[in-house]
């Protein structure tokens, strides 16, 4: 008797086929100690979530994405450390996020409103750039501030 072999799944099959890199990539906060924690949280499955900003979206010429896209995570150092599949994105209002969503992120907020506190403290600590970036000195982030809500898979990890 000849046992079957497994067939490796859909996820393993399209990351063996595409070139991990030319694959997008997925930078979580800027280079430094948060991104570096929020990666291992990416890798340990605690992280499944992300949000950002709109605007940054749209003066950087990117779409949302779209589920089923894979992209590659990295480190500090730029090194590639994982894959990730798009399960969802979304765009709400920040008044709208979700407690479900919050948690996802991993990062240890038992409430939206801690979630809430912690992301605008991290998007007005480059509110001046964002600004000028926009040419508008008046932008601000509050209830109406339109966010990319995105769900992920950690897919691989890579090294």
């Amino acid at each position: 008797m000849v046992a079957a072999t497994p067939r490796p799944s859909a996820y393993h099959r399209r990351v063996e086929t595409l070139e991990i890199e030319t694959m997008p990539i997925a930078e979580f906060a800027f280079p430094g100690a948060l991104r570096d924690r929020l990666v291992g949280l990416v890798i340990s499955g605690a992280k499944t979530t992300t949000t950002g900003l709109l605007v940054e979206y749209e003066l950087d010429g990117e779409s949302v994405g779209r589920p089923g896209d894979l992209s590659v995570v990295v480190d500090s150092d730029g090194r590639r450390v994982a894959v990730i599949e798009l399960l969802e994105a979304r765009v709400t209002r920040l008044a709208d996020v979700d407690l479900q969503h919050a948690l996802d992120e991993g990062e240890g907020d038992a409430d939206v409103a801690s979630w809430r506190i912690g992301h605008e403290r991290f998007w007005r600590s480059y509110l001046p750039e964002l600004r000028e970036r926009l040419g508008d000195p008046s932008f601000d982030i509050d209830d109406d501030t339109r966010v990319v809500l995105e769900r992920f898979r950690l897919v691989e990890r890579l090294g």
